[in-house]
């Protein structure tokens, strides 16, 4: 589990089979202090395990269907950098909100926007993430915890409000129109979908209907 608070930004490029090298870059060395094997990293918001320690990186393994239902081995990941976050230690600090590095698809960014205040970033979201999108709820773009700022379903997009330290500690600053993200929703959401279910039962046999969730606090 993860917070989406990126702590060093990295490179990555394919050693064969189902291997990869991830290499941090100079400035962000410090990840490397604590980092053990079968640790898991978060890499642009893919949950990856530690198999061997480099000097300044460490290899691990991406499945098939990892790469398919993600970024990681597209050109555009091996051409430029991807976001670094160990996994949450208990007692950790959650900055952000509870990241699972399972994401649920790929979108695009369709155009940014420098405000007084933040950078606005509009992405695509495919309809497996679109459903647990709300505005002012988090998602996870490449890793990075973000809040979304506004949301039009009609559209499948969204917008978050990127603040200037974000934009300049990760790869955000490196996308341009057209870019391919990682995308996770949040897990709240997922689960209030599942108890939403038709048939679902909570465990004293009492139907999950959004007004038992209202009624419990949940909505």
């Amino acid at each position: 589990m993860f917070t989406g608070l990126i702590q060093a930004l990295g490179t990555i490029k394919p050693l064969g089979g189902d291997s990869w090298q991830i290499t941090c870059v100079s400035q962000s060395l410090s990840i490397m202090q604590d980092l053990a094997y079968g640790d898991s990293v978060a890499v642009d918001g893919v949950c990856l395990t530690v198999e061997e320690i480099l000097k300044d990186g460490f290899i691990a393994s991406a499945s098939p269907e990892t790469l398919r239902r993600t970024t990681l081995g597209t050109e555009q990941a091996q051409q430029g950098y991807v976001n670094l976050e160990t996994s949450l230690r208990v007692g950790g600090k959650v900055g952000g909100h509870f990241v699972m590095g399972h994401v649920d698809g790929v979108g695009q960014l369709l155009g940014l926007e420098k405000t007084a205040t933040s950078w606005e970033m509009t992405f695509t979201a495919p309809e497996a993430i679109a459903r647990y999108i709300v505005p002012k709820g988090s998602i996870t773009v490449n890793g990075i915890s973000l809040t979304v700022a506004a949301y039009e379903p009609e559209l499948s997009q969204f917008t978050v409000a990127v603040i200037p330290l974000t934009y300049a500690e990760t790869n955000l600053r490196y996308l341009v129109p057209g870019s391919l993200v990682n995308l996770e929703g949040d897990i709240l959401g997922k689960y209030v979908e599942k108890f939403l279910q038709p048939g679902h039962r909570h465990s004293n046999n009492t139907d999950i209907t959004p007004a038992f969730l209202v009624e419990h606090g949940y909505m």
